[in-house]
């Protein structure tokens, strides 16, 4: 997984010179703090990661055959289809962490104007679930995903498990950053 840079004592070069760390690697250097560079380092791949793995959706779902998606459409859409049970607009912002549900309402429009989600009402609650239709295309996004993603990721034991570490870790942070933003929201 991680590993810890070695104290510059440590790495010198065996001709009595040392080699100065590795500068962090930050998109902000501005906001680079004593205390933990590495956590800059963290925003700067987690800015990068998510910019591949927005644009990694939008051209899964065009070539599963739904164009012109945003990837918050895209990954609405997958929640919707998650475990194949009807959602509520509230429990789909909650779990995908998003607060302002005017955003998923507009996805949910966009994607039931594509006859891929259908909503129903259930006594005062309104539901949503994919259209067999929508399952199609999620089907189709996972085939591609085996083929095009997780055959590229050649994956063993080993990375799987520091893999799944590092989505703990994710989780973890996301805490850390929700309750940062309910501090700096109380300011």
């Amino acid at each position: 997984m991680a590993t810890k840079r070695a104290p510059a004592a440590s790495r010198a070069t065996g001709r009595g010179d040392e080699v100065p760390p590795p500068a962090p690697i930050v998109s902000s250097a501005h906001l680079l703090s004593p205390r933990s560079a590495e956590l800059s380092e963290f925003e700067f791949g987690l800015i990068v990661a998510g910019n591949a793995f927005h644009r990694w959706v939008v051209h899964c779902m065009s070539a599963a055959g739904l164009k012109d998606l945003t990837p918050l459409d895209v990954l609405v859409l997958h929640h919707v289809t998650h475990r194949a049970r009807d959602k509520r607009l509230a429990d789909i912002c909650f779990i995908m962490n998003v607060e302002d549900t005017h955003l998923i309402n507009y996805s949910l429009k966009k994607l039931q104007g594509l006859g891929v989600v259908a909503s129903s009402r259930h006594g005062k609650d309104v539901t949503y679930a994919a259209t067999p239709r929508g399952r199609s295309h999620v089907e189709r996004y996972r085939e591609i995903r085996e083929r095009c993603l997780i055959n590229a990721l050649n994956a063993d034991d080993a990375l799987n498990r520091d893999i799944g570490e590092l989505a703990r870790l994710l989780r973890v942070l996301s805490g850390m950053y929700d309750q940062a933003a309910r501090s700096a929201a109380s300011l």
